[in-house]
Parts: structure tokens; sequence; C-alpha cells
């Protein structure tokens, strides 16, 4: 089954020439470094691409190979559609509007809702990078030191540094194998973890000062006047659940984030094995991780926050 599903994608792979590449809405560092991998090793054999990111690439991760060259939305017709790291469609924004389903979809997710004519769901792999570094030789593409900047980007965030329960032996072989390429490791470590831009730490002032404690559970808010006082050009937490999520005699961490059009991001993370937070998710149409997961709540912050809360005790008192 195996083999059959990879010997149709390198002959979809082989047989396109006009090849459109999309991932999830505010994206992060597994769903850039994917998209700019696998763009670049296709533009290498030759093919043409278009690399399309509904909120483009944040400042952060603009000094990545390729990264120029995302743009947010498509034009003109493709032979492939290939959607990178999204769970579920609707994670794509508005990027495929008007070009249908993708007949290609590529995750490690374990919510992955199965949503392209061909599936190639990892649910063991740390990223998405981590996929394309096992399968982009087979299918008959080069990995080069651009491409591998990327994989390195991608792998080396969505584990957060080797810090994620689900890091293996073969996400550390794969970034070694990677940096002899001559890829500097450290230096995209601190550009995509570490680094922060001046908004970004008031923002985070911000959502530190709401924090809250109860029942197992810790979690923070950032409004919409927060973002503005701040001045903070995202949507997203700025990684603020990181932070969070390290605090300790608590079984999940979780930020809550007003967005502009009416509803609000939720990040839920935990370190307490018998606990799977995807599952949370997806009652509110998200998805994730056993350990990490998101979801996007239409609804007034009080609203939303009254009925994630509760949703997310009633986990905890079930588990």
């Amino acid at each position: 089954m195996e083999e059959s599903l990879h010997t149709e994608i390198k002959q979809s792979l082989a047989t396109a020439q006009n090849i459109l590449l999309v991932s999830h809405v505010r994206p992060d560092g597994d769903a850039i470094g994917s998209l700019l991998a696998f763009g670049l090793a296709l533009q290498e054999a030759g093919k043409k691409v278009q690399m399309v990111l509904a909120d483009g690439v944040p400042s952060s991760f603009r000094h990545l190979p390729g990264s120029d060259q995302v743009r947010k939305s498509a034009q003109g017709s493709f032979d492939l559609v290939i959607a990178l790291d999204c769970a579920d469609l609707k994670r794509t924004g508005k990027t495929l509007e008007g070009f249908g389903k993708p007949h290609l979809n590529i995750d490690h997710h374990v919510t992955n809702e199965l949503f392209g004519a061909i599936n190639l769901i990892e649910p063991d792999a740390v990223a998405t990078a981590s996929i394309l570094f096992r399968h982009l030789p087979e299918w008959g593409y080069t990995i080069t030191q651009s491409v591998a900047v990327n994989l390195v980007t991608g792998i080396v965030t969505d584990t957060l540094g080797f810090r994620t329960t689900n890091t293996t032996p073969e996400s550390l072989r794969q970034v070694a194998a990677l940096m002899e390429l001559g890829v500097d490791m450290t230096n995209l470590y601190y550009r995509g973890l570490v680094r922060r831009s001046f908004p970004a730490a008031r923002y985070w002032a911000a959502g530190l000062s709401s924090l809250q404690r109860a029942d197992g559970i810790v979690w923070g808010t950032m409004t919409l006047a927060d973002r503005k006082n701040a001045d903070y050009p995202g949507n997203d937490d700025a990684d603020l659940i990181n932070v969070i999520s390290s605090i300790e005699d608590c079984d999940i961490s979780m930020i809550f984030v007003e967005q502009s059009h009416g509803s609000v991001k939720i990040s839920w993370r935990t370190q307490t094995p018998e606990l799977d937070v995807s599952q949370i998710a997806k009652q509110f149409g998200g998805g994730g991780h056993p350990g990490a997961a998101g979801a996007d709540v239409s609804g007034t912050l009080a609203e939303v926050q009254e009925n994630v809360l509760a949703a997310t005790r009633r986990a905890l008192y079930l588990r």
C-alpha cells in the first residue's frame, strides 16, 4: 500500500509542469520551511512553481531561501495542487478558491481530514519537513543546501528545538544529515525560536499580565487592543504559548487570541501523557497533535473563553 502510494506521488510530480504549493494561515516554521523546501526542490528539477500563503511570510522567517517568492494568492492554472502541513482544508484560507481540493495532501497531524485526492499523512513524523526529508530523494528530487535550510527550520521549530515529547532519534539524525550539507542550525534555531521583535515582546507583556490558573489549567488572553497597543503586526500569539506551556504544576496551558473578524484563536499545550488536547480542539473545529493543538472559534472573546474552558475542564475530569 505504502509503495503504491509513493509510486503514485512520484508519477504525479513527474508529469506535472505547473505546480501550486499552499500551506496554512498564520504559518509557522514548519509550514513555511516545508513550502519553501518543496518549492525549491521542484524548481531545481525544472518545474514551474507558485508558493502561496494567505498571510504571507512573517518577518521572522524572511531570511529563508525562496521566501521572496511567496505570494498571498495564486494566479494562472496548474497541473498539480499540493497542500502542506494542513490538517483540514479550511486552514489554507482563501488560497485554493477557484482551484478546488488539492491533488496531494502532505501532513503529520493525527487529526488530518484526508481532504486530498492523494493523502500522505505520517503522524509519527515530528514535522511535515521531516516527511519531505524522508521522501524527496525517493521521488527523484535533490536536497540542496537551500532546501536543507528550510527543512531544518521546519524540524527545529516544530519540535521547539527538540523539546516536544514526539522528538525521535530519527529527527535528530535528519537534522545532523542536513547540517552536513552546510546548514547553520544554531543560527536557524536562534532566528526561528529565540529572537523576538520589540512589538512582539510588548505583546507578550500584555498576555503574561493576563495569566490565570485554576483546575489544572493555565491560560492567557491577548485582545485586539493589546495587539494595537504593542503595534504587533501579526494576528497570532507571537509564540507566547511556548512560554506559558513551561509553567509548572499545570496539566494544560492555553492562550486565547482575539481576532478582528469576530473569532478567537485558541492554542492548547500539555506535557501530560494521558491527555490528548487535539480531541478538545476537534470539538471546536480544530485539530493538531496530542500535546499541541489549536482552533479558531467564532464568537466574542468572553463567550468563546467560557465554552472552551468548560470543555477543557471536562477533558481533565474525564481522563
